[in-house]
């Protein structure tokens, strides 16, 4: 059987989803087009070889309609034999991306295939494709008044124990791995620079900042407070902030997944394998432990346990969510986001799975491990989970 493997991963660095923004000014089919044009480039590919694009997306409206994939493989001067497609599987939209390419490898239904995603949560906010419409009206019947993630975070903190300081304390590590990292050179070889519209270069991530302290987090103040679910939910203890949460960020990433023939015969070495996969649904209600059923069908699948994974990237969401899937696995705190997570790094929606995809291929050749595990919890109460094997 065949493999299926990354020949290389890259993404932009963070920009701030805000108006103002270092990546406020570029057009989101620009943004995906750039690590696009930077995967061909970097690995001498022909891109009329590429059978497929497939990039995730959540917020499909605006800038970001009309199948994004497409556009931005076009403006990145593909050729228009090459075809793309855009999903949402919300925040793990381009996680699922790589495992439909990749799954397509194993399946012998491509060759050559691009995994990626795009959010620009500055020029497509949060929630604007559901504007002039109530696409969770007919679930009511179900589930009645379901919270937003917000709520998820806060129920995930006061069911489990987790309190102010210990979510605060998890965000500046964050931030302090981040910073160092980037320092240390770790981030150059895996971001891939933004042109910006005034002919600068953005190629460092916004959405760190190396001051950070869990003395200054504890000053902000919670984000979701509300009488309304306090009363029903008197578990929460209200601890979610700004601070311990991941940011509103503009974003792309990419990857080059092929099977392991092609690339052996376009002499590109592979970096690592996909090991094994999973995707699970959870309660809608609390809506983020997603990642915990994702992780044990992904490890029984690959015949892993925890012990055997030398990194794990889960997404930084919300503090709390990392935190419960660490006492979940009893697994090594030192072995989790080692680079930092999304609370520093940004969480740019359909790009986060491919960009966590990246950080844990240059983490698993930085540290000589062998395998690696992702995951992230979803909207509406779901996870994907993916391990890689490093090669090399």
């Amino acid at each position: 059987m065949t493999s299926a493997v990354i020949v290389d991963v890259v993404r932009t660095a963070s920009g701030k989803g805000k108006p103002g923004g270092a990546l406020s000014g570029v057009h989101p089919a620009d943004l995906l087009a750039t690590v696009l044009r930077a995967l061909v480039e970097r690995n001498g590919l022909d891109p009329v070889l590429v059978d497929d694009v497939i990039a995730g997306c959540v917020g499909q409206s605006g800038d970001q309609a009309m199948n994004i994939a497409r556009t931005a493989t076009l403006v990145a001067g593909f050729p228009e034999s090459v075809p793309a497609t855009t999903l949402d599987r919300q925040c793990g939209s381009s996680q699922q991306a790589a495992h439909f390419a990749a799954q397509g490898v194993l399946a012998g239904a491509y060759d050559i295939v691009i995994a990626g995603g795009v959010e620009s949560m500055s020029r497509v906010p949060m929630f604007s494709s559901t504007q002039g419409g109530d696409p969770l009206g007919p679930l009511a019947a179900r589930y009645p008044d379901l919270p937003n993630q917000g709520i998820g975070a806060e129920l995930i903190a006061g069911r489990w124990g987790f309190d102010r300081a210990g979510l605060d304390e998890f965000a500046a590590e964050s931030h302090r791995r981040a910073a160092a990292t980037a320092a240390a050179g770790g981030f150059d070889t895996e971001i891939v620079p933004v042109t910006l519209p005034d002919h600068t270069v953005h190629a460092a991530d916004e959405t760190v900042r190396a001051s950070t302290t869990t003395e200054g987090l504890g000053g902000l103040q919670p984000s979701f407070r509300s009488e309304e679910w306090g009363a029903r939910y008197p578990e929460i203890g209200w601890s979610i902030t700004p601070g311990n949460s991941s940011p509103l960020t503009d974003g792309a990433s990419a990857a080059l997944i092929m099977s392991e023939e092609a690339a052996g015969r376009l002499r590109l070495t592979p970096r690592a394998r996909f090991h094994s996969f999973a995707v699970a649904g959870s309660d809608p209600e609390i809506m983020l432990t997603g990642p915990l059923p994702a992780t044990r069908q992904v490890l029984e699948r690959g015949g892993l346990t925890i012990e055997d994974v030398d990194a794990y990237e889960v997404n930084e969401a919300f503090a709390s969510v990392p935190l419960l899937w660490l006492r979940e696995f009893g697994a090594d705190p030192a072995r989790l986001n080692p680079r930092g997570g999304a609370i520093a790094l940004g969480h740019p929606l359909g790009g986060s799975g491919t960009r966590l995809l990246t950080t844990l291929v240059n983490q698993l050749e930085a540290s000589g491990g062998r395998y690696g595990l992702q995951t992230m919890c979803e909207g509406g109460g779901m996870a994907n989970a993916t391990v890689i094997e490093r090669l090399g």
